[in-house]
């Protein structure tokens, strides 16, 4: 893998989107191990710009990369880029969600094609066991399980906003009167799961954890049989649903489940392992209602939950994947890299031809 020249830290487009991929601190050690590093301006991230420049890091006003930043330079960020510009040259490295056969994916791949840039797709940054080197998934999970704890008894407010990992946690504690609570977390092993655990301890309120032998015999009864639903599995293979539209149906009159929790977010992909739902939620509405009844249902699937805590999150993230970011610096090709490239270079293979350029 070519050797960069810079690292272009791009602002996020998302008003919601708070973290960073990179924190001051860990950008100061980079600068100083000789790699160049531009962060661009943002109006909403949770550290200031201020503090880059004083580690040593160019500026640049947002969204300024498609024009400005040199074509060797990785370009650095979390979530979805914009529409534009239609054809991407650069190597990108984020959270590109287009290796499952999600809506959007064969357009945004597309875009990587017709201008011969990378995506280099952090949720495929992994070693040789394919661990994940880099991942926001406790987070995700404490900051989902504890939305579920406040839905389960009546004090989540919207529209969401930011906040500190103390404020949060004095909300989730019980109060005189509070109903016990039962709680599931499926995947309760993994970064997810445990950040979920936490969550939920934190709250009060009693935890069953399954891990994969569970799921390959699922107790659907089981499963209904809790307050909370907490799914934390991230799969890459097809495997049975854990809940179904008809399950939620046979269990009329039976069910006690109120809320599901939803972090994995697998929505409109062939590996969505809870189809009773078909859409995100998000800040300004995070829970919708799936069934009526006593008790009802609703579901809680935001997709950058972490950003609830953006300063945790991203301190947790950055740390983590500082030493990858050095290893793309390094002269000789890292092969965790490699296998991320390959990922890329595999789903642009298998791309479907574009009906209308067919046309």
């Amino acid at each position: 893998m070519p050797q960069p020249s810079q690292l272009w830290m791009r602002s996020e487009t998302r008003p919601t989107e708070r973290r960073a991929p990179l924190t001051p601190e860990d950008a100061a050690r980079l600068v100083r191990r000789g790699v160049r590093i531009t962060v661009e301006e943002s109006g909403h991230r949770v550290f200031p710009l201020d503090a880059y420049a004083a580690a040593g890091c160019d500026l640049a006003p947002a969204g300024s990369w498609a024009g400005a930043a040199p074509g060797s330079a990785y370009v650095l960020g979390l979530k979805e880029l914009p529409s534009v510009p239609e054809r991407l040259h650069h190597r990108h490295v984020y959270f590109g969600h287009a290796y499952k056969g999600q809506a959007q994916a064969p357009g945004l791949l597309r875009r990587f094609a017709a201008g011969g840039g990378t995506l280099l797709d952090l949720e495929y940054l992994a070693d040789a066991q394919g661990r994940r080197l880099a991942a926001f998934g406790y987070w995700a999970g404490y900051v989902g399980a504890a939305l579920a704890a406040l839905r389960a008894r009546g004090r989540l407010t919207a529209p969401l906003a930011a906040l500190p990992r103390a404020e949060l946690d004095a909300r989730l504690r019980p109060s005189p009167g509070d109903r016990p609570l039962r709680a599931l977390v499926i995947g309760v092993g993994g970064r997810s799961g445990r950040g979920a655990r936490d969550a939920l301890t934190t709250a009060g309120i009693e935890v069953t954890g399954w891990d994969r032998t569970a799921t390959r015999r699922l107790d659907r009864a089981a499963l209904l049989g809790h307050d909370i639903l907490v799914n934390a599995v991230l799969t890459t293979r097809p495997v049975p649903p854990f809940l179904t539209p008809a399950d939620l149906d046979a269990a009329a009159g039976t069910r006690r489940l109120s809320v599901i929790a939803d972090i994995t977010c697998d929505t409109g992909s062939p590996l969505h392992l809870l189809p009773v739902y078909d859409r995100l939620t998000d800040w300004a509405v995070p829970a919708r209602r799936l069934r009526a009844g006593s008790p009802a249902l609703d579901v809680i699937a935001i997709d950058n939950l972490p950003s609830l805590l953006p300063a945790e999150a991203a301190r947790a993230f950055s740390a983590d994947l500082l030493p990858k970011l050095l290893a793309l610096h390094a002269p000789s090709p890292d092969p965790d890299w490699l296998r991320c490239r390959d990922a890329f270079t595999t789903a642009l293979a298998t791309l479907p031809q574009d009906p209308y350029r067919a046309a």
